[in-house]
C-alpha cells in the first residue's frame, strides 16, 4: 500500500497534526481523506512528483559488440526480400 501525503487547507484553523502535512497508509481504490482525523477540518491531497527511469539493458543486450561476442547473427532487411548479414 502506498502512503499518500495530506495537509490541512486551512492551516491557522488546524491542529498540529494536520497542520504542515501528514502521511498515511491507504489502499489505491480508497477514496482520498477530506477530514483530518484529529481534528476534523478539512485536508487536501498532496501530489509528489515521480522519477522516470529509463531502462537501457534491452539494448545493451542486443548491441553489435554483444551479439557477436555471444556468437549470434544480426541481419538487417536490405529491401526486396533479401537480408545482409551485419554481426
Amino acid at each position: 500500500m502506498p502512503f499518500y501525503t495530506y495537509r490541512a487547507r486551512e492551516p491557522e484553523k488546524s491542529c498540529d497534526y494536520c497542520r504542515d502535512s501528514f502521511e498515511i497508509f491507504q489502499k489505491i481504490k480508497d477514496d482520498s481523506l477530506e477530514i483530518c482525523p484529529d481534528c476534523g477540518n478539512e485536508v487536501v491531497k498532496i501530489m509528489h512528483p515521480t522519477v522516470q527511469v529509463k531502462d537501457d539493458s534491452t539494448n545493451k543486450l542486443l548491441s553489435d559488440d554483444n551479439l557477436k561476442k555471444h556468437g549470434f547473427k544480426k541481419l538487417v532487411n536490405a529491401g526486396g526480400g533479401k537480408f545482409d548479414e551485419v554481426v
